[in-house]
């Protein structure tokens, strides 16, 4: 393997979603394999205290590897380590595999779109192919309709974890650390939670700051994500068999190419985690569903316009000397 394509596929995997928008993720290249693991210093102790999210992060980037190398003309396999680190040993394909292209087109094009949605409903046919992506026993993905009962259920859900979350000051302070408020404060960091991923206006910081103080409280809050919940089309939950970091990081592979297979069918995808967040909240969750395994991420799903992307660091941030 040689570094011009090492850095193409790490320049790809990069691209995956990432609690806050942390990107906490490092590489190692090898002549015969790249060395993927988790970045600790980008954790996010107060709404993530067990790094659930961060290694359900880097198992997103690892779908996106899975890809990226294919397309560069490799064939992969994962060795997954019980601390995390993941090894992507290379080979040289024999064929191509032209499908290929169809997933790998996506990567650049998935978003997070906090948008209102349209309203319409995903159709039967759509709806298989979504739930057609997960490969793995140790994951579920389970979708709802709304206007059904467990898509109120998880409405409700959300609502109260606003209200738990937005009371917490440390809560609030950690997200408020990771808020981009402006064009110049986003290009300075290329991380973090852009003012333009919210459709804010570039307005001066000072400005941007005291509005989004406003807004971080459960009233407006649940005001604005009931409208946009009530504009999805689905609920989407996955679980895992077992809450330990391999079935995180398999967790992420299965959501990531969800992200994937809905951005090919042109629909959007916005987190609403709180409920998977919130430990009191996640096993009531669990029960009111009859859920066989633990909830970790929670999506809703629908139609919308395109909306911006957030950046990312440089390669020279991710990769070890």
């Amino acid at each position: 393997m040689n570094k011009e394509d090492a850095l193409f596929i790490i320049e790809q995997t990069v691209k995956a979603p990432s609690g806050h928008n942390t990107q906490p993720w490092l590489f190692g290249i090898d002549e015969n394999y790249i060395r993927i693991y988790p970045d600790i210093s980008k954790c996010l102790p107060i709404v993530d205290p067990d790094n659930r999210e961060l290694f359900v992060s880097l198992g997103c980037a690892v779908e996106n590897f899975f890809w990226a190398a294919q397309k560069r003309g490799y064939n992969v396999t994962f060795d997954i380590r019980k601390d995390g680190e993941v090894f992507a040993i290379l080979t040289y394909a024999k064929e191509k595999n032209d499908s290929v292209l169809e997933m790998f087109n996506q990567i650049s094009e998935r978003q997070t779109n906090r948008k209102i949605y349209s309203g319409e409903r995903i159709s039967s046919d759509v709806i298989g192919e979504l739930e057609a992506v997960s490969w793995t026993d140790c994951v579920e993905l389970h979708l709802y309709p709304n206007r059904s009962s467990s898509f109120d259920l998880l409405e409700n859900y959300v609502v109260n974890g606003n209200i738990l979350q937005l009371r917490n000051k440390a809560f609030k302070n950690e997200l408020k650390n990771w808020m981009r408020y402006n064009r110049k404060h986003d290009r300075k960091t290329k991380d973090g939670l852009s003012y333009s991923v919210f459709g804010a206006p570039d307005l001066p910081r000072f400005i941007s700051e005291l509005v989004m103080e406003i807004c971080l409280n459960p009233r407006v809050q649940n005001e604005s994500d009931r409208k946009k919940i009530k504009s999805s089309s689905h609920f989407a939950l996955l679980t895992v068999s077992e809450n330990d970091i391999i079935n995180w990081i398999m967790l992420g592979r299965v959501l990531q190419r969800f992200l994937l297979k809905a951005t090919q069918c042109g629909i959007a995808c916005a987190f609403m985690n709180q409920p998977c967040e919130i430990a009191e909240l996640s096993v009531k969750l669990r029960q009111d569903l009859s859920l066989s395994g633990y909830p970790v991420i929670l999506l809703r799903v629908g139609y919308a316009l395109p909306a911006a992307h957030s950046l990312r660091r440089p390669l020279s941030c991710f990769i070890e000397e």
